[in-house]
């Protein structure tokens, strides 16, 4: 906290009159707003300088593409001090009780394929944390998230020989073509904000490059936000659109791909609901379960994978 205030006197000249708590998030993060003089910004206190380090550089090479993002003001090892963008998040004013503004949701995703693409364009990939690309590692580790923060504490039963050779197979899937884009890791309406009437993002600290189809998946198969499959597919179009003013899309492709990310993501959701909320005790956590598994349900059967296929219908 001391950092914190320092840090706000060097930027803007007077000691802070207001320091006050905000609601973080799943990781272990902290989150100020400090305010004084007239001047208002973000104070954070992080637990590793590698992630910070990847923050404050991304943040400083998107902002040089134009990409709405928080500018960093001053930084000292696990603290920095970050613009204030104001309180209004996306899901609560676009998402939350199903009443979805289809504009400012298309918008989000418009901007999506900028920071994928043009975002990507001499970023240094090597600043990423905690790898710099989506990779066979990666894929491990959240489909073994899966297995053994959701499945096994579910007590359900399996054969994990038969279920690791579908595992085999999906990551294979997975790793079939190669990506030169910004992969955002964990793209949903929370990690929005709506600053001027316009989306800005935040926390892309774990972005590495990757395909652009995992933050389609991420965003419009968020549990909670329950986006009729309708508005999907109408969003769908729209980030489409956008994605083709960069490279050139094959649309039939890219629907069967994101189909593919669609079970993948869920399957990693799973896993965090399944730690934060049955072994954690996160209550929130644990409501988001059921609306999960509905969106796991929603693409069985699954042909390629007949074990995972019969696993997951299996899950109440």
């Amino acid at each position: 906290m001391d950092v914190l205030r320092e840090l706000f006197q060097q930027v803007f000249g007077a000691a802070p009159e207001r320091v006050e708590p905000m609601s973080g998030s799943a990781s272990h993060r902290r989150y100020f707003r400090l305010s004084g003089g007239g001047c208002s910004a973000i104070g954070v206190e992080g637990t590793d300088e590698d992630e910070n380090r990847a923050f404050i550089t991304l943040a400083a090479h998107f902002k040089s593409k134009g990409i709405n993002v928080p500018e960093v003001y001053a930084s000292d090892g696990l603290c920095y001090l970050q613009q204030d963008l104001g309180n209004t998040v996306l899901y609560d004013v676009a998402v939350a009780g199903g009443q979805f503004d289809k504009d400012l949701l298309g918008r989000t995703l418009q901007a999506l394929a900028k920071i994928q693409v043009e975002g990507a364009k001499g970023l240094p990939w090597e600043v990423c944390y905690p790898q710099e690309s989506f990779d066979g590692r990666m894929v491990d580790f959240d489909l073994n998230y899966f297995k053994y923060d959701y499945l096994k504490l579910t007590g359900a039963e399996f054969n994990e020989a038969r279920l690791q050779d579908d595992f085999d197979h999906l990551k294979a899937d997975l790793l079939a073509e190669s990506a030169d884009t910004f992969l955002y890791r964990d793209f949903n309406a929370r990690n929005v904000m709506v600053h001027g009437g316009e989306p800005w993002f935040i926390d892309f600290q774990g972005g590495r490059r990757g395909p652009v189809y995992y933050d389609v998946a991420s965003f419009l198969w968020q549990a909670r936000a329950r986006f009729p499959e309708e508005l999907r597919q109408e969003l769908i179009g729209k980030y489409l659109e956008a994605l083709s003013q960069y490279k050139d899309v094959d649309e039939v492709r890219f629907r069967e791909r994101l189909r593919l990310f669609v079970l993948f993501r869920q399957l990693q959701v799973l896993g965090c609901y399944g730690f934060r909320g049955m072994w954690e005790g996160k209550q929130s956590f644990k409501d988001s379960i059921p609306l999960a598994l509905e969106n796991v349900r929603s693409l069985l059967p699954l042909t390629d994978y007949p074990y995972l296929s019969q696993v997951l219908s299996c899950l109440r």
